[in-house]
C-alpha cells in the first residue's frame, strides 16, 4: 500500500467535521493524524503540527477540489 501524504493542515478539531463527512460521501480513503490529541488539548495544536489530512496520492486532485469548494462558500448554495 502506498503511503498517505498530508495534503491540507487544520489548527482545531471543529474545522474537519463538514470535510470527514464529505469524504465519507465521496468513498476517498483519508486520515486525520493528531485528531484526538487535538480535541483533548487544542492549545497542543500547534506543538504537534496540528491535525494533518492525509489522503492517497491518488486522489489528491478530488480533495483538493473539496478543500477549494469549501473555501469558497458561493459554490455550495
Amino acid at each position: 500500500m502506498t503511503e498517505f501524504i498530508t495534503i491540507a493542515t487544520f489548527n482545531f478539531a471543529h474545522e474537519i467535521t463538514v470535510l470527514r463527512t464529505i469524504l465519507e460521501r465521496e468513498g476517498i480513503p483519508h486520515l486525520f493524524h493528531n485528531e484526538n490529541l487535538i480535541a483533548i488539548d487544542p492549545l497542543a495544536s500547534l506543538a504537534y503540527g496540528g491535525i494533518q489530512l492525509k489522503v492517497h496520492p491518488n486522489d489528491t486532485d478530488r480533495v483538493k477540489q473539496i478543500l477549494k469548494d469549501l473555501n469558497n462558500p458561493l459554490s455550495i448554495v
